[in-house]
């Protein structure tokens, strides 16, 4: 596989061979799976004890120096452990590692503050289109540490497994912090995050940024969107799923999921729930899947990708799948990489739409 693989599919080594697999990587554990990397360290994983500490009363401060419980590694593969951050006053210059937490701080009236944005692999929303461009883009690949450093950033902000000293990664938590760059790494890319890890992020850089009014916002608009996507879907079938990808050629690959944490519960809203977690390793083989018959598949896309309808086309036609309930019903929906493996505020959005396709093909 060739380089672009790679990057794709940090986790995904340990992940999700996506369409963005297929034209990214070449085997090792390198930066954009699109699920945490499954060395990353259980303990450091966030619980249910990670939701908004409190919600900040209406027009309340950050006292800085501010301290904030995050995340370190020594770099690709390794386990991931608490790490503090000291913030002794709201960041001016940032870097995102990722579009979709650019699109997030955007939200939150933060765009003056992006000095650098990397890894544009999905659409933009549409809420936020105008401020992003004015960020300047390191790279719409994933990007390495010396752009990253040369933006003179003081906070590097984003997706944990692209925190490494390679080609793909920004550098090492503790490599940028040796240089005075502090850095965050979103709670829901580690392993074991739930919704309220998102909740917890946002929380937290409204704390950082000094703009918690807007965050506890942003946070009670998500919970109702949670909370009315839990009802509307209460008494629906319990229905198994499995992410799959386009490897080329007209081939299809599944993937466990086992890591995506975060993931699986915001599918859960729709009584959705993945069919091949309980499977050791990253892949799911042809017999597995077949045997394992799941009522819907999710097929990932990613800009640049194969061409989402082609793989449709090759997949409801492959004799080998045929015995499979979503191939049969034709129950397969694409879905957006950013939106799902982007671990910001867009799996809302994205579970939205998917609820909306669900009900137009019951």
């Amino acid at each position: 596989m060739n380089s672009k693989y790679k990057k794709m599919r940090v986790s995904l080594c340990t992940a999700l061979i996506l369409t963005i697999a297929a034209a990214c990587s070449n085997g090792s554990e390198g930066a954009g799976s699109s699920a945490p990397a499954a060395a990353e360290s259980a303990s450091a994983a966030p619980s249910e004890s990670a939701a908004p500490s409190s919600q900040a009363p209406a027009g309340t401060k950050t006292a800085y120096p501010l301290v904030i419980e995050n995340y370190a590694s020594s770099g690709e593969g390794a386990a991931w452990q608490k790490k503090e951050q000291t913030f002794d006053k709201a960041p001016e210059r940032v870097v995102a590692n990722t579009q979709p937490i650019a699109e997030l701080l955007i939200k939150l009236g933060l765009v003056d503050k992006l000095v650098g944005v990397a890894a544009l692999y999905g659409e933009l929303d549409p809420e936020v289109a105008e401020d992003f461009a004015k960020v300047p883009v390191l790279s719409k690949d994933y990007v390495s540490k010396e752009p990253v450093v040369g933006a003179n950033p003081d906070l590097v902000i984003g997706r944990g497994d692209l925190f490494a000293d390679a080609d793909w990664g920004v550098g090492t938590v503790d490599g940028l912090n040796e240089l005075g760059i502090r850095t965050y790494v979103s709670g829901t890319s580690i392993k074991g995050a739930t919704l309220n890890s998102l909740y917890r992020d946002i929380e937290q850089i409204g704390q950082i940024f000094d703009v918690q009014d807007k965050a506890a916002e942003h946070i009670a608009k998500l919970k109702e969107r949670a909370e009315a996507l839990k009802t509307r879907f209460a008494d629906a079938e319990s229905r198994k799923f499995a992410f799959v990808s386009d490897i080329g050629d007209g081939g299809i690959t599944a993937y466990t999921g086992n890591n995506d944490t975060f993931q699986g519960e915001a599918l859960g809203l729709l009584k959705l729930h993945n069919g091949f977690g309980h499977i050791e390793g990253t892949t799911v083989s042809a017999e597995q899947l077949v045997e394992g018959n799941p009522d819907i598949m999710l097929l990932s896309y990613y800009a640049g990708g194969p061409e989402p309808e082609k793989t449709l086309k090759e997949l409801y036609a492959n004799p080998a799948l045929q015995d499979i309930s979503a191939v049969k019903n034709r129950k397969v929906f694409v879905i957006d990489f950013n939106d799902y493996w982007g671990y910001g505020d867009q799996i809302f959005s994205a579970i939205e739409k998917l609820a909306e396709e669900i009900d137009a093909n019951p």
